[in-house]
């Protein structure tokens, strides 16, 4: 965009935003927001003084080799918090917004590079004066110098008051990373008896989950919410109104999420599921995150029976692999350490759903459960999904129907066959008349107002109303409040005997990858991931959990199950393809083309076997 144009949208065009369509920038240029756009409470960039936060290789020396499968440092290392200022899917990301809009890279940052905020370097947004210190991403002694921004009178510590009354703006919530950093470097932890070599706070925060809020609830600040449920694009050069991340479209709700569960609520008995060694009732983001062992914090420190390890894996098995290879021969890389924070998230991934397997006459009844403590699949909005691959096979063996069958060859799944877990955003009317772009499901992330669909499986506790609220709401689906598991019918083909079914997990998709490359006009991170992609085999799917069943062998469209198609049948076809009738296993029953859809497709395959 010319500086001119800029101009113009500057003076003339954000009003419209606001309220009525009225002018339209052809392209999609950019939107001239400033820094202040961005600017939100707590520690601000440059307010503590570089010298005070060291890079993590200062506390190797005491919380590293002495114990590798379990000392904070070697955990950590691999892990995608500490490799999140390394990021490639990150940095492609990151351009193609700041594409979009000026200087979001400087709030993008804040959570995945939160250092250049201390070292300054965020004030160049697109991320190219980071340094090593930097790319050390959520680095030990950054969590460790962390302070509650919520003062809480005998549990806090004592030094908080000062610190937290120093600051022109407290933090009322949690999220958009507004943290509050300890301007003396002061390292906190969660053992009142601990007596390390360096100075030192006990805080009960650093076993909150409201310390992981701090990052994993993200809300737009750019967009804010109407009483009408609808979003809209604030005034620029303008701060937020509202701080609340509620009020603010959503980018990540996994803190909400799982606030509103019943994992925050009391905790779950999971049996082990997740907490390591730990009790079974899991409650807190810490108990599945950074499971419990039994060993030293630090090596002169004593052994502890709930020293929770740093492993911090999520599902982001293939970033830890692209990170591996793009900085192949990097000293500040260990391609062990990342190997194995890899295993640990695809660990992660197989124990955060279960499925059930039944015959329902002549479909087959599969529940996917969601055993995760936030829906599932959580996180960042874009990219990344769940689905179901089901096979039918005969009494050879040979695969006789499929659905979500997905191309390794092309990275193509076929989508309209099979039930597909994820979050779509889009571009409303209005705001799509603004920027240039086509209204409808976009990968414009930063410029998003609407969301498209939603039909992630909620977790345990979930109730419509609060999510909603919260930012986190069920959107061209329905789940029941209470419900976590989601419930699909898949019409058996002739001459099955066994099913077998697969939820399988992607980070992210061929159309993703392709929309990061083909948008990116600035630098080379949409090619660099491009070709990381094709190297890791085009990021094929992680097998999350499977479970077979031996079936009897049905007739299909025999709705009644009766053995056979009669007027009866006739009727129950009739009814689905008309919307008369829209119960879920007949409906499957109707799609005798199998293709996932009950629509006029299906009439002649019903029809054939009707009249034979």
């Amino acid at each position: 965009m010319t500086q001119r144009r800029r101009r113009s949208w500057r003076t003339a065009t954000w009003t419209f935003l606001v309220i009525i369509p009225a002018v339209t920038v052809i392209g999609g240029g950019l939107i001239p927001m400033t820094f202040e756009d961005f600017h939100l409470s707590g520690t601000q960039i440059g307010g503590v003084p570089q010298s005070a936060i060291l890079s993590s290789n200062n506390c190797q020396a005491c919380h590293s080799a002495y114990d590798p499968p379990n000392a904070p440092y070697e955990t950590w290392k691999g892990s995608l918090m500490a490799n999140a200022g390394r990021d490639p899917l990150f940095f492609a990301q990151m351009t193609t917004a700041n594409q979009d809009v000026d200087n979001v890279g400087y709030f993008c940052m804040r959570c995945h590079v939160p250092m250049s905020f201390v070292t300054t370097h965020a004030y160049q947004p697109d991320g190219s004066t980071l340094n090593n210190t930097d790319r050390e991403g959520v680095s030990c002694h950054f969590c460790h110098s962390m302070v509650d921004p919520i003062y809480r009178p005998g549990i806090s510590p004592a030094a908080d008051q000062a610190i937290l009354a120093e600051l022109a703006d407290v933090p009322e919530h949690y999220g958009n990373a507004m943290f509050v950093l300890d301007p003396t470097g002061t390292r906190r932890g969660p053992y009142s008896d601990a007596e390390p070599l360096h100075t030192f706070h006990y805080s009960p925060f650093h076993r909150s989950s409201n310390m992981c809020g701090t990052c994993h609830d993200v809300g737009n600040v750019a967009l804010t919410r109407q009483p009408n449920g609808t979003y809209t694009y604030n005034g620029l050069d303008q701060r937020t109104p509202n701080e609340d991340p509620h009020t603010q479209f959503p980018l990540e709700r996994t803190f909400t999420e799982w606030k509103l569960s019943a994992f925050a609520n009391g905790g779950v008995d999971m049996g082990g599921r997740f907490g390591g060694t730990g009790p079974t009732v899991v409650s807190s983001c810490q108990d599945c995150h950074m499971p419990k062992t039994t060993a030293q914090g630090a090596f002169i420190g004593p052994v502890r029976n709930d020293l929770a390890r740093h492993d911090f894996a999520g599902a982001s098995s293939w970033v830890l692999d692209i990170i591996g290879i793009h900085y192949a021969g990097d000293p500040n890389i260990n391609p062990a350490a990342l190997a194995d924070g890899s295993a640990k998230a695809i660990s992660m991934l197989q124990r955060a759903a279960s499925l059930e397997l039944s015959q329902d006459c002549n479909a087959l009844h599969v529940r996917v459960i969601n055993e995760s403590g936030h829906k599932l699949p959580t996180g960042h909005i874009e990219g990344r999904r769940v689905w179901l691959n089901v096979k039918f096979r005969d009494a050879a063996a040979a695969v006789v129907g499929e659905y979500g069958e997905y191309d390794t060859s092309t990275a193509e799944l076929h989508e309209s066959s099979t039930r597909v877990y994820e979050m779509k955003i889009g571009l409303s009317p209005a705001a799509a008349a603004a920027t240039g772009y086509p209204p409808g499901e976009t990968t414009h992330m930063s410029l998003a107002d609407t969301i498209v669909k939603d039909n992630r499986i909620p977790p345990r506790g979930f109730a419509n109303g609060p999510f909603a609220d919260g930012g986190a709401p069920v959107v061209a689906a329905s789940y029941a409040d209470g419900q976590y598991w989601d419930d699909a019918y898949f019409a058996m083909p002739p001459g099955a005997v066994s099913a077998e079914v697969t939820v399988n997990y992607q980070t992210v998709t061929r159309h993703y990858i392709e929309a990061l490359r083909n948008g990116n006009v600035t630098d080379q991170w949409g090619n660099i991931l491009y070709n990381l992609w094709l190297q890791t085999n085009k990021a094929p799917p992680i097998p999350m959990t499977s479970a077979q069943l031996q079936v009897a062998t049905s007739t299909p469209g025999d709705f009644d199950c009766d053995s056979d198609l009669d007027p009866a049948d006739l009727s129950a076809f009739i009814a689905v393809l008309t919307g008369a009738d829209t119960d879920a296993r007949r409906t499957a029953v109707a799609d005798m083309n199998r293709d996932g859809l009950a629509n006029g497709a299906d009439v002649r395959t019903f029809v054939d076997a009707f009249i034979n």
